[in-house]
């Protein structure tokens, strides 16, 4: 990732939730967003599947009405820190056996920055006191988005 970019991040990670995080950290954080849009994109295969269609829709993808909140809360902070240009790297479409719509396409930099959002408050909640998540809040804040998305 280029200076510039993890100093976006960095930013993004402070205004969401008091958070830093460091050039370690923005690895986690890229395996992180790579695992959650796999997983989104799986099910979203799923119901397109069940759907009888060979096109995942962005309604196919399970977006929670937390997630969807995320994604709004990062429209507004991206004007100012504008990270969507970074996330269309990182939000990759991996290879499935459905085509994206070009919509579903174009929404995972967005999901990818409601996911970051919502990753950086969940440190917050694991442990407030703690402003530079180590690697056994990584393990533990993964875990749970593990166990809802």
């Amino acid at each position: 990732m280029r200076p510039s970019a993890v100093a976006r991040f960095q930013r993004l990670f402070r205004a969401a939730a008091g958070v830093d995080v460091d050039k370690n950290d923005l690895k986690r954080y890229d395996d992180f967003i790579d695992r959650k849009i796999y997983d989104l994109l799986l099910i979203g295969q799923a119901h397109a599947k069940a759907n009888a269609r060979d096109v995942i829709q962005s309604s196919d993808l399970p977006v929670t009405k937390g997630l969807q909140e995320s994604i709004h809360a990062f429209r507004k902070l991206d004007e100012e820190i504008e990270l969507r240009p970074i996330l269309e790297e990182l939000a990759k479409r991996p290879p499935l056996d459905l085509a994206l719509a070009e919509e579903t396409g174009q929404a995972l930099p967005e999901i990818a920055g409601g996911l970051t959002l919502a990753l950086a408050r969940a440190f917050t909640i694991i442990e407030p006191e703690r402003r530079n998540p180590q690697t056994d809040q990584w393990v533990r804040v993964t875990a749970l988005f593990d166990l809802l998305l």
